[in-house]
């Protein structure tokens, strides 16, 4: 443990990977160690308090949307003005074999030759709250390692947009000119969570396009946050993850949105997402204990074996499970 945390304070890339891996497994004694690893990397750098937070971004959008094209092009940015990039990229799990391509790194291979940039491809492990125990904690390995910025690319499939949200500082919303996405994101409520909007693929051909979609975009959101003038109304811009353009005025947006903030806004809105993490971390605790529970595994199968038949409705076979750990030593 010594030489793991201090691998990871002097930013060794074998350490950091280590330290990720120890924070994703689910195995109790892996879960014990992640967090003595994490409570000794937060204490240290409580002590070199005089560091600025580093930037935390979410960056989502519909699969095909070049999420992962533009993350390339915003780190190789970021880079050339003097930061270190980690990025987070969530991958999904197939629901039936559990196994993730974990291919988005291939699409980033001139910032994952960077020195500067660390590139973490992690599996969602099919659920949210594995996404949300596993990338916040991966975002404080990566923060204790010395990157000031952190991007976390999202799974894009729906609500854990809304998870990854509610971890980051500043959530960017991809889109695409022609896909309706103006009505689609108010109906899933992705403008509501948005912090800043840019349509992407935005290059000579489609800027037209382009620029149409980022009016009509404009327009719903107006609908959205109605006349409130006191708070902040997500920018719409336009950009090109395969050309750059555009790229430095997406982070300005980014930028211009965390100076909204303050550092006290920053400050209260990091509480109130540790205080949710929190939640989340019961959550998922239980959720594990329950899988573990003696008690439990002598009646679900019969309980399974029961609903598959029809003899008892879900409700009531919920019920008996949970009595059943509730029963426990």
């Amino acid at each position: 443990m010594d030489a793991l945390v201090s691998g990871v304070l002097e930013g060794q890339r074998a350490s950091v990977a280590r330290a990720i891996t120890l924070v994703e497994s689910s195995r109790p004694d892996h879960r014990t160690a992640a967090r003595v690893l994490l409570e000794r990397l937060m204490a240290a750098g409580t002590a070199g308090s005089d560091r600025s937070p580093t930037v935390r971004v979410g960056i989502s959008g519909v699969p095909g949307v070049g999420k992962s094209t533009l993350i390339e092009s915003l780190g190789q940015h970021l880079i050339r003005e003097g930061h270190r990039v980690g990025v987070l990229a969530v991958d999904p799990s197939s629901v039936r074999t559990g196994g993730s391509v974990l291919g988005d790194k291939t699409r980033m291979g001139t910032l994952s030759a960077s020195p500067a940039a660390y590139i973490r491809p992690s599996p969602s492990a099919g659920t949210l709250g594995g996404v949300a125990r596993a990338t916040t904690q991966a975002m404080v390995v990566l923060e204790a390692a010395g990157y000031d910025v952190v991007l976390v690319e999202t799974v894009g499939v729906g609500q854990s947009e809304v998870t990854v949200a509610g971890m980051v500082d500043t959530f960017l919303f991809l889109t695409l000119a022609r896909t309706g996405d103006q009505l689609q994101g108010i109906k899933k409520g992705i403008l509501e969570i948005a912090d800043v909007i840019a349509v992407n693929k935005a290059d000579q051909e489609h800027e037209g396009e382009s620029r149409v979609a980022a009016r009509e975009l404009g327009g719903a959101l107006r609908f959205v946050h109605g006349r409130d003038k006191a708070g902040w109304v997500p920018p719409v811009v336009t950009c090109s993850g395969l050309t750059g353009i555009g790229i430095d005025t997406v982070w300005e947006r980014v930028l211009a949105h965390r100076e909204q903030l303050g550092d006290e806004g920053l400050a209260s809105k990091r509480a109130g997402q540790q205080l949710d993490f929190m939640w989340a971390l019961v959550r998922d605790e239980l959720d594990q204990r329950l899988k573990r529970s003696r008690e439990v595994a002598d009646i679900q199968g019969a309980v399974s074996d029961a609903v598959l038949a029809g003899e008892i409705p879900a409700t009531v076979a919920a019920d008996r499970i949970l009595a059943a750990y509730d029963e426990r030593p």
